[in-house]
C-alpha cells in the first residue's frame, strides 16, 4: 500500500457494530511499535516481522519531550523521522493509527511530556492551566504541520489518532480533552478520533465523534460488555492489550506466558473485537528515557522495554510471536508473507579498560557552574542556554565547618551520592533521609551528586516530577547555603569533549569513583548486534561511539544493555562507562539477553494491571 491519493473512498468509520474502511467492513489487528525505542535501521525489519505476523495496522506514540527537547527547538528527522516511519508502514502495506499524545504514558520519561514545562512552579500538566494549554498548542502547529500529510484523505496510511492517552485515569479537567480533540479538528485533522482508558478509567465522560477503546490484559469484570454497553452499535476495541509488562528496578523481570497470552487473545478475536496488541516489539528506552511508578513508592524502571513482547528487545520471533501468527492467519485469505531472517547477533571478545577519569576532573568538561544560595532544582538551571537541565546527573556542592546529621527532608530526586572533601560517605534517597556525616576540622566541601532516576509517567505524582534537590538540605537542623550546581546531563557535545580529553590516565590502580572508564572494542568485518554484559558492575550508564545504550544497576533484574549492531562500526569502537560505585576491569558480551528471574504477571493482583 504505498502512499496514494484516497481523499475519494471513505476512510475509518465507527458508524455500526463493526468498523469499515473505504466502505467495506474492516478488522483492525494492530500491533504497537515505537520509532523512537527502535534504532532506525531496524524500522523496516521490524515492520515487516509484523506483516509477516498478520497484522494489518500500525500504532506509535510521539514523544514531545523528543520532539521538542528544548522549548521552541524542534526535531523530526533522522531517528525522529516520524512522517519517514508512517511513510515506510504505508509502502509495506501497513495501516497505521497515531497516539499523539502530548501524554503518552509509554513507560517514558514524564510520559513524553518535556522537562522545561516544570520550570513554572504553578504548572498543571494536563490540564487547561493556560501554560500548559499554549505550549501543547505551539507543538500541535508544528506536529499536525508534519503528520496531517500521512492521513487517510490526503492520501496517507493514518485511519485514526488518538485523543490524549488514558485521561479517564486522570481526569482531573472536565475541560482538558475537549481541548485537545480541538486542537487536533482546527488544525485539519478529519480521521476517525479515538480514546484508550482501562476498566477503570472508561467512566469518564464521552466525548461527540470519538469512539471509546478499552486498555486490558485480563477479561475480567466484563470489560469488554462494558465498553459495549456504554456504546451500544459501535465497533468494539482494545486499544492495548498487553502481551507482557514493564520491569522496574529491584524486582524480577516480568512474563507472560505464551499460552495464557493466546487464549485471551483468541477469545477477543472471537467475539468480533478489534485488537492492539501493546507492545508486539517494545525495543528499548535508550539514554535516561525510562519512566518511573509512584503509588506511594517510587519505582523507575529500567533500560529494557523488552516488555516479553511477541519480538524480543533484539527483533527477535518469539513462541508468542508462532502462535500468534498461526492464529492471525486464520483472518486473511491469502497466505501471509515469509518471516524475515534473524539478525545475526555476535558474542564478541571481552575488552579490558584502559583509561579512566574520575568524575571531578571531568567537571572542567562541563558548562559553566551555576552558583545559588539555595538548591535549584534541575529544571530551573540555567543551563542549556536556560531551558533547564531534562536528565542524567547534577552536582551540588556546599562548604561545611563541622559533622553531624544531615537530613534530606525527602527533598533528593531520586538519588545522590555523598561526599565529605571527595570520600563517599553515603547515599540519600526516598528510603533513606539522613546520614551522619563525621566530624570535621576546618572548611570541607560537602557533595551531592544526584541523579534523575527517571520521572514517572503515570498517576497522580506526575506534577511533582522536578528533580535534583528540590528544597533545603539540614545539616544539624541547619539548612545549607551557598551552593555551587554542575550539569552532569551527559548529552552529546559532553561526550565528545570527554573523549577528546587531555586528563585520561592510564593507570588504573588510581582509578576512583565516580568516574568514566574507557575501553575500545574492535570489530572485524560487518557489524552486529550484541548486549554489553554488566555483571561486574555496579550502577551507571554505557555510551557506545557517543549514543547512550542507558543505564544498568547491580540490583537487577536488567544486567545487560542492548547495542545495536548499526551502532557499531568495523574497526575501532570507542566504549566508555560512568560508574558510581564498583567499577569492572573489562566489557563482556554476549549473543543473547539474560533476564535473570522472573515473575507471572498472571499471578499477580488485577489491580496492579491498572
Amino acid at each position: 500500500m504505498a502512499l496514494r491519493r484516497m481523499s475519494r473512498l471513505e476512510g475509518l468509520r465507527a458508524n455500526s457494530s463493526q468498523f469499515s474502511l473505504m466502505g467495506e467492513p474492516f478488522r483492525i489487528l494492530g500491533g504497537s511499535i515505537h520509532y523512537f525505542r527502535v534504532p532506525r535501521a531496524y524500522w523496516r525489519d521490524r515492520l515487516l516481522k509484523m506483516k509477516a505476523c498478520g497484522l494489518n495496522t500500525l500504532t506509535t506514540y510521539v514523544p514531545w519531550n523528543l520532539h521538542e527537547p528544548e522549548r521552541g527547538t524542534f526535531i523530526f528527522q533522522d531517528q525522529l523521522d516520524v512522517r519517514a516511519y508512517v511513510s515506510l508502514a504505508a509502502e509495506l502495506g501497513l495501516w497505521v493509527i497515531l497516539r499523539p499524545g502530548p501524554y503518552i504514558c509509554a513507560e517514558w520519561e514524564l510520559g513524553g511530556l518535556p522537562s522545561w514545562l516544570l520550570q513554572d512552579k504553578h504548572m498543571q500538566l494536563r490540564t487547561t492551566y493556560p501554560g500548559f494549554v499554549e505550549a501543547v498548542s505551539l507543538y500541535f502547529d508544528k506536529l499536525v504541520s508534519v503528520i496531517k500529510p500521512l492521513m487517510f484523505e490526503e492520501g496517507g496510511p493514518v485511519i485514526a489518532v488518538q485523543v490524549e492517552n488514558e485521561y479517564g485515569s486522570y481526569a482531573k479537567d472536565d475541560q482538558y480533552m475537549p481541548f485537545i480533540k480541538h486542537c487536533l479538528q482546527s488544525r485539519g485533522i478529519n480521521e476517525l478520533l479515538l480514546t484508550s482508558d482501562n476498566w477503570e478509567g472508561l467512566r469518564y465522560g464521552a466525548m461527540e465523534g470519538v469512539l471509546k477503546t478499552i486498555n486490558l490484559q485480563r477479561l475480567s469484570f466484563g470489560a469488554i460488555q462494558h465498553l459495549a454497553d456504554m456504546q451500544p452499535q459501535k465497533p468494539l476495541m482494545v486499544m492495548e492489550y498487553w502481551s507482557g509488562w514493564f520491569d522496574v528496578w529491584g524486582e524480577h523481570h516480568h512474563v507472560f506466558h505464551a499460552e495464557d497470552m493466546l487464549a485471551v487473545v483468541r477469545e477477543i478475536l472471537d467475539r468480533g473485537v478489534s485488537i492492539n496488541l501493546y507492545m508486539f516489539h517494545g525495543g528499548t528506552s535508550f539514554g535516561f528515557m525510562n519512566g518511573a511508578l509512584d503509588f506511594g513508592t517510587y519505582k523507575p524502571q529500567v533500560t529494557s522495554y523488552d516488555y516479553d513482547a511477541p519480538l524480543s528487545e533484539a527483533g527477535d520471533c518469539t513462541t508468542k510471536y508462532l502462535l500468534l501468527r498461526n492464529l492471525f492467519s486464520h483472518y486473511h485469505s491469502e497466505p501471509l508473507p515469509e518471516v524475515p531472517h534473524l539478525q545475526e547477533r555476535r558474542a564478541y571478545n571481552p575488552v579490558a579498560i584502559q583509561q579512566h577519569l574520575s568524575l571531578w576532573d571531568s567537571l572542567l568538561l562541563t558548562e559553566k557552574p551555576f552558583r545559588s544560595e539555595r538548591p535549584v532544582n534541575m529544571e530551573n538551571l540555567p543551563a542549556n542556554s536556560n531551558h533547564g537541565q531534562s536528565y542524567g546527573y547534577t552536582l551540588y556542592e556546599a562548604s561545611i565547618a563541622s559533622g553531624g546529621a544531615l537530613n534530606s527532608q525527602n527533598n533528593i530526586r531520586d538519588r545522590a551520592l555523598v561526599f565529605v572533601d571527595r570520600q563517599c560517605i553515603g547515599s540519600l534517597d526516598y528510603k533513606t533521609q539522613e546520614l551522619a556525616l563525621p566530624e570535621v576540622k576546618g572548611e570541607r566541601t560537602l557533595s551531592l551528586l544526584v541523579e534523575n532516576c527517571g520521572r514517572v509517567n503515570y498517576g497522580k505524582a506526575l506534577d511533582e516530577q522536578r528533580k535534583g534537590i528540590v528544597g533545603d538540605i539540614l545539616l544539624n537542623q541547619i539548612p545549607l547555603r551557598g551552593f555551587t550546581i554542575f550539569c552532569l546531563d551527559m548529552k552529546p557535545a559532553f561526550m565528545k569533549r570527554l573523549t577528546n580529553a587531555g586528563q585520561w590516565k592510564s593507570d588504573l590502580r588510581s582509578a576512583s569513583v565516580p568516574g568514566f572508564f574507557q575501553a575500545c572494542l574492535y570489530v572485524e568485518g560487518a557489524p552486529r548486534d550484541t548486549f554489553v554484559r554488566l555483571h561486574d558492575w555496579g550502577k551507571g550508564s554505557v555510551f557506545v561511539n557517543g549514543q547512550n545504550l542507558g543505564r544498568y544497576w547491580s540490583i537487577g533484574p536488567q544486567h545487560f544493555l542492548y547495542l545495536p549492531g548499526p551502532w557499531l562500526r568495523s574497526g575501532e569502537n570507542q566504549i566508555i562507562v560512568f560508574e558510581e560505585q564498583k567499577p569492572g576491569d573489562k566489557m563482556h558480551f554476549a549473543e543473547n539477553a539474560d533476564h535473570g528471574k522472573t515473575i507471572d504477571v498472571y499471578k499477580l493482583p488485577f489491580c496492579t494491571l491498572l
